[in-house]
């Protein structure tokens, strides 16, 4: 008995070691954890339990019969993120470059299954080369098999993903169809084809980190959510977004306990928003008086900053925030910023968590780029995602809420439940400047006789009582008693009850 429970020690040592002492101090010089290590900062201590730590690849050309590694290049099982249970797997680079073969995407396909079955969030960590060349074919229908499951999980269960090296080519597209993507600076890149194919078959000369690096993906392309310093960090803050996220779309909101008085009071909120009003001001501190404790995990970070997105809470219980930024661009919707709130708001409806939209917009951009980009298919994103959204819609205007716009900033019309306004809001077709110029077109140049019409218009509609007098909003508020009046609202939505017609799946407009 003792000669087998040495052989089982031996087996999982040997496993344990990956692709050797040698590739894994190579792995530590690069500034990077091994899978394992990985797994050991992401779950809880003790709680991991691995899958298939034996499985081996079963290819044999090439010369691959000859070099069979325990594990074949990720590793895969369940642990816990402070007591709830996350299914993981992470690709290990010192085996085979982390690269893909079939046993691999078995591997990875049996913890998705599982996964979906319990209903249960999956993490994937990245830091692989693509597909196992040697196998050809093979790989590529393990990837194909990955990705259907990606599709069949989605909106059922969260799937997190983070780049931690390299992601190329079919290991892109797995990671794209999850709910969030993170990277790490300086030593992740995400790409289909490489900078020498890049160079061979458009003669552009490009590095790794100028094609698909964190700064990429986080600024410019909005493939990655965030991006972090180290491994570490990374996956610190991968828990922490993890305890704001239900289980599954059937589970109910993480609540914790909290210290914070739901009913707390915040007077320098009363002289947040500028007497100019052309003079920004930030929202993000208007976000963090109103969450508990001011926690606020926000989503997109460095991508189309006139919008903020991210998950706080309201008496312990998770809600999602989306609100437009004053401090750039005048908190204007554009393209990215449509696309930003819309991918958002869909999220937060998938998993039945509440959304408060804090409003302060003057428009969308106007502008040849704009309109030539697709910024009407792009503005519908967004307004369709906040019309199907079934789940809680708390609205509190701030100051501007112009035009169009103003719609689609989960209005009343698009089944705002709650539809608050500070006493500084200003809820019309237009600026005044612009109104006074287009309904008295004969003053035209006679400024001083624009500039009154101007202020006859302000006077008359640049206010929420108008908006008030129809019913489109519910209550002109305090801004002190914002969180108060938000956590009330919050609390009676919690019984809501609403369904959409029945329909295979809707067409939002791609």
């Amino acid at each position: 008995m003792r000669e087998v429970l040495n052989e089982l020690e031996r087996r999982r040592t040997e496993a344990r070691q990956g692709g050797g002492e040698r590739r894994i101090a190579e792995q530590h010089r690069r500034g990077k954890l091994t899978a394992r290590e990985r797994l050991d900062v992401l779950l809880d201590e003790g709680s991991f339990e691995e899958f298939d730590m034996f499985v081996e690849h079963r290819a044999t050309e090439f010369g691959m019969a000859k070099k069979r590694i325990p594990g074949d290049g990720v590793v895969t099982g369940w642990g816990t993120v402070n007591g709830r249970p996350t299914y993981v797997f992470a690709k290990d680079f010192t085996v085979f470059g982390g690269s893909l073969s079939e046993a691999h995407a078995e591997k990875i396909q049996k913890v998705q299954d599982m996964a979906l079955r319990n209903r249960a969030p999956i993490i994937g960590l990245y830091d692989a080369g693509g597909a196992r060349i040697q196998e050809g074919v093979a790989s590529l229908a393990g990837y194909a098999e990955v990705f259907q499951r990606n599709v069949l999980a989605s909106g059922v269960i969260p799937q997190i993903s983070v780049i931690m090296g390299p992601c190329a080519g079919g290991d892109v597209y797995s990671p794209a169809m999850t709910d969030f993507i993170f990277m790490v600076k300086d030593t992740s890149y995400m790409f289909v084809t490489g900078p020498d194919v890049v160079k061979t078959v458009t003669n552009e000369t490009v590095t790794p980190e100028e094609l698909g690096g964190a700064s990429v993906h986080t600024v410019k392309s909005s493939i990655a959510d965030g991006a972090f310093e180290n491994d570490v960090d990374a996956l610190l803050e991968i828990r922490r977004l993890l305890d704001f996220l239900p289980l599954s779309n059937q589970s109910p909101l993480p609540e914790i306990e909290t210290s914070d008085p739901w009913d707390r009071l915040e007077p320098s909120l009363d002289t947040l928003v500028p007497d100019a009003a052309n003079k920004p001001y930030d929202i993000k501190e208007l976000i963090t008086k109103t969450a508990d404790e001011g926690v606020f995990f926000e989503t997109q970070e460095a991508h189309a900053k006139n919008i903020v997105t991210g998950f706080a809470r309201i008496e312990g219980r998770t809600i999602g925030i989306v609100a437009n930024q004053p401090m750039v661009l005048a908190g204007v919707l554009d393209s990215d910023a449509s696309r930003k709130g819309a991918r958002f708001v869909r999220f937060c409806d998938c998993f039945s968590i509440p959304i408060l939209t804090f409003v302060d917009v003057p428009g969308f951009l106007p502008g040849t780029a704009q309109e030539q980009g697709g910024l009407i298919k792009h503005g519908a994103k967004l307004l369709f995602a906040y019309a199907e959204a079934t789940v809680p819609k708390v609205t509190v205007i701030t100051r501007k809420a112009y035009g169009g716009a103003y719609d689609v900033m989960a209005s009343k019309h698009l089944r705002g439940d709650i539809n608050y306004a500070w006493p500084t809001a200003e809820i019309a077709v237009m600026g005044a400047s612009g109104a006074a110029e287009i309904l008295h077109r004969k003053d035209a140049k006679d400024r001083e006789k624009i500039a009154e019409h101007a202020k006859e218009y302000e006077e008359r509609f640049l206010n929420p009582f108008i908006a008030a007098e129809r019913g489109y909003i519910d209550d002109v508020i305090m801004p002190h008693s914002t969180r108060r009046r938000v956590a009330r609202a919050l609390r009676l939505l919690r019984s809501k009850d609403l369904s959409n017609p029945w329909k295979k799946h809707d067409n939002i407009p791609l």
